[in-house]
């Protein structure tokens, strides 16, 4: 969207206001136009535009839609940048609860199985040592009875690990990973959202549609205005105030300005002094010859009286009178 300002005066119609702004009638009284800020709605991204939502001269509210650009490839981009962060979180989860039930069921019975190992081997153990230390038993019985239940021990104490380890999920550097790459997919399907988006392009402010400048089925270049709108409060008057008239006139100072065929003056406000004085026509610089100097000021109105204002339009404004 770019705002931008544009005059529909011919170059001799601003000579005669500017002129006939130094030679002004009675009253304070001097010459002007109106003027109006548009603003270009244009996708950043270009596209064929398949739909035209408003007509010229239509007013529209906020958020309005306006038109909307072919967007099928930036629908299909979205659509894969979600499966790819939904697979990214689903590994993300899987990482960060461990293994799963079914394969932690079978640790546990593989744990139960060492223990219930272990319980025969130290039964054995403990006959084979009575009988040992009676006379009964031979050495290598007693030795390959003690061995077997250390075994048994250290598969219990191993069983136990694992079941522990697998409960606990995956390393804190594998958890890390994958929560980067969650965050680097949201981040994708953030810019492929924005591409969808931009393809939809609705009114920002409360506007009148001045202009059309393409039509459905037209190729738009990225950054090429589709639409120009014209919101109230971008519509202004521009006079041009003598200079010894412009010295007492402070922003905020209030006007009536006449249009041609509107019996009612319309009342605005002054909103800038130009700190710049022109002259028309051309002039040496004397004190005899500086009421030709003038001073561009604008005038801004309410949103219901800059309705009725129209740009291009010739009027006359009335300056406040002079302090008593």
């Amino acid at each position: 969207m770019r705002v931008l300002s544009k005059l529909f005066l011919l170059p001799s119609v601003i000579g005669v206001l500017a002129f006939t702004g130094c030679h002004r009638g009675p009253d304070n009284r001097v010459q002007g136009y109106t003027e109006g800020e548009y603003l270009y709605m244009a996708s950043q991204i270009g596209g064929s535009l398949e739909k035209l939502a408003v007509e010229r001269g239509q007013r529209i509210k906020q958020g309005d839609l306006l038109f909307e650009l072919d967007r099928t490839s930036e629908l299909a981009s979205r659509d894969a940048a979600q499966r790819r962060l939904r697979e990214a979180m689903a590994r993300l989860a899987d990482a960060q609860k461990g293994e799963r039930p079914t394969e932690l069921a079978q640790l546990d019975a593989q744990l139960k199985k060492a223990r219930a190992a272990l319980q025969l081997s130290i039964q054995n153990y403990d006959r084979t040592k009575k009988l040992f230390d009676s006379g009964t038993a031979a050495r290598s019985d007693f030795d390959a009875a003690k061995s077997q239940r250390e075994q048994d021990q250290h598969a219990v104490e191993q069983a136990l690990q694992q079941l522990q380890t697998a409960r606990l999920g995956a390393r804190t550097d594998q958890v890390v990973a994958a929560g980067e790459e969650v965050k680097m997919e949201q981040a994708n399907l953030r810019n492929a959202q924005w591409s969808v988006d931009q393809k939809t392009q609705t009114a920002p402010k409360d506007s009148l549609v001045f202009d059309i400048l393409y039509r459905p089925g037209e190729y738009v270049a990225a950054g090429q205005p589709v639409v120009m709108l014209l919101p109230p409060e971008y519509i202004k008057v521009r006079a041009f105030v003598p200079e010894e008239l412009v010295g007492r006139l402070q922003p905020g100072d209030s006007v009536q300005v006449h249009v041609d065929g509107v019996p009612t003056p319309f009342s605005g406000r002054i909103r800038y002094i130009s700190p710049q004085v022109e002259f028309a026509p051309p002039v040496i610089y004397s004190r005899e010859l500086r009421s030709k100097f003038v001073t561009m000021v604008e005038i801004r109105f309410s949103d219901e009286d800059a309705r009725q204002l129209h740009p291009g339009q010739p009027v006359d404004v009335d300056l406040p009178p002079p302090p008593r």
